[in-house]
């Protein structure tokens, strides 16, 4: 018989044990802060401010153990791990995913997102748990990069450049990934040049930097502004840099590949839809102002009288 139920403190013992044997499902995660698994993954589930969950299932003598995360202010989660991963083809891991995406649902979001090297089973659980595939990426080790010539200057993003970033958001990001990856709200990360053509955010911790880039194929010297980033990024500390490039900007692998960058896995990202975009024309019956319509207990009493005369 199979069960699920949440992640309690008594399950941290099987957690610690299958920490080397976990699937992880947020390559960037993975890249800045290390295995979700390891002793700060295991320490985050005791803030209760953040909206991190797990979920165990048992299932005979098998014990499943799945988490999903959501930062604060995204319109989506992200499964951040299946373990063990020996039994990620097991036939309950579905249902615990759909454990995982329902509570996903309570705190508001619309999607639940995932990335895995294509080659690897848990693609295929994926699948079948209702995910599809809405684009593929490929995280480049981009931390040897240097040179520069002084004249591709980065800035960080202020709160005037996000007009801009938003419409090279609009311009790069195809209409039907928009609903799940949103314009940016907020000035966040580099941006390059007086146009609007360069802006790359970040996402860093204590193992690592990714950058997303955000680049309109018009821009000229790309091999030097990238150079240029790397050499002066902020506050690295020898830590080292990766490039997420996603399959609508492809053509940035050719520019990487030319400057040595180290390709890595090519990875398929993916989306479990928790609602659906009503499109469709509908008639409404339009409210009526509250100072137009007449008490119905005046009428009913000016009735009462009539009949009395």
């Amino acid at each position: 018989m199979t069960s699920i139920r949440p992640f309690d403190l008594l399950d941290l013992r099987t957690l610690y044990r299958l920490r080397e044997d976990a699937v992880s499902l947020d390559s960037a995660r993975v890249l800045t802060r290390g295995n979700p698994l390891g002793a700060m993954g295991i320490m985050a589930y005791m803030n209760p401010q953040r909206h991190l969950y797990a979920a165990v299932c048992s299932d005979h003598d098998t014990t499943l153990i799945g988490s999903i995360i959501h930062t604060n202010g995204e319109s989506f989660a992200k499964l951040l791990y299946l373990a063990p991963a020996s039994r990620v083809d097991h036939p309950a891991v579905p249902a615990l995913i759909e454990s995982l995406a329902v509570e996903a649902g309570t705190w508001g979001v619309f999607h639940v997102v995932a990335d895995v090297a294509e080659a690897w089973p848990a693609f295929v659980t994926l699948r079948r748990a209702g995910f599809a595939v809405y684009a593929w990426q490929r995280m480049w080790n981009v931390s040897a990069l240097g040179g520069s010539d002084g004249l591709n200057k980065w800035s960080r993003a202020a709160s005037v450049h996000l007009p801009a970033i938003q419409s090279l958001h609009h311009q790069i990001v195809p209409p039907l990934l928009q609903a799940i990856e949103p314009a940016p709200r907020r000035a966040t990360g580099y941006f390059c040049g007086a146009g609007a053509g360069c802006h790359v955010s970040s996402s860093s911790g204590l193992t690592g930097i990714v950058l997303f880039p955000l680049i309109h194929p018009e821009t000229t010297d790309v091999a030097g502004k990238l150079g240029s980033l790397i050499q002066h990024l902020p506050n690295r500390g020898g830590r080292p840099v990766y490039l997420c490039v996603r399959s609508y900007q492809a053509w940035l692998e050719n520019v990487l590949e030319e400057l040595g960058a180290q390709a890595g896995e090519r990875q398929a990202v993916l989306v479990k839809h928790l609602t659906h975009m009503v499109k469709e024309e509908q008639t409404v019956r339009a409210a009526q102002p509250a100072t137009v319509g007449v008490p119905a207990s005046h009428v009913s009493r000016l009735q009462e009288k009539k009949k009395t005369i």
